[in-house]
């Protein structure tokens, strides 16, 4: 389930060039325990995420860094590049120590309305999950949203890191992300976007905060809600 978490992390994800406008991108989340609206804000290289009972998570993609805001205990922990990079190779690792072969989105000629524009699922299977996107082809400047949203998550946080595809390797926006990891589904819906300013504040830590120290080797703390959107986290 830690994996399954940590796959949503990045898909948030889950988951704009047009003179680099800011993002504003609400997903309704639903699965197990997973119900509920995420708000994911993208300015730049920069990406936060926040979920109903959950941290608020913020990406830098410059450092590959990540923060978890504990809002409620005022602190914060970091999650480094490196350390998310060994998350990374822990998730694609075969258990059986092969490499992982190379893999695509399939379409499955099967199409479906989506809050007024239509949408073709295309599938996209690892040995450890299977996710089933519904890409919008017509969607309104679609091809630089998702250069826009790719931003944030690069080096370390690269979804093809993780197993999944990079954004850019879609036809269109993916309105409704579908992933199923054994008996556990959780879908993601994106219900709105929009690309008004967002103030450069909102991504830093706030100054009454406390940094809590957690050991060098130490794995990405998983989210159970959010990390688990194609924004999409993940």
């Amino acid at each position: 389930m830690r994996n399954f978490a940590a796959l949503y992390s990045v898909i948030a994800l889950v988951p704009l060039v047009c003179a680099r406008a800011d993002l504003t991108i609400v997903q309704k989340i639903e699965g197990p325990g997973q119900n509920g609206e995420i708000t994911v804000k993208i300015k730049g290289d920069k990406e936060r995420m926040d979920a109903p009972s959950q941290p608020t998570r913020i990406i830098d993609g410059k450092t590959g860094e990540m923060t978890d805001l504990l809002n409620e205990k005022k602190s914060f922990i970091r999650i480094s590049a490196q350390q998310m990079k060994a998350a990374a190779e822990t998730i694609n690792k075969f258990d059986d120590g092969r490499q992982p072969s190379p893999r695509k989105l399939t379409p499955t000629g099967k199409k479906e309305t989506i809050n007024g524009y239509e949408t073709e699922e295309f599938v996209y299977e690892t040995p450890q999950f299977k996710a089933s996107f519904w890409v919008a082809t017509k969607y309104p400047d679609a091809a630089d949203i998702l250069k826009q949203m790719q931003a944030p998550v690069s080096g370390a946080w690269k979804p093809s890191n993780m197993g999944m595809p990079d954004y850019t390797d879609f036809a269109g926006l993916p309105l409704k992300t579908v992933i199923s990891v054994g008996d556990s589904q959780v879908a993601t819906t994106i219900m709105s976007i929009k690309k008004d300013s967002i103030s450069a504040a909102e991504f830093d830590i706030p100054k009454d905060f406390q940094e809590l120290k957690k050991p060098l080797d130490a794995a990405p703390p998983p989210v159970e809600s959010p990390a688990g959107s194609p924004a999409a986290t993940p």
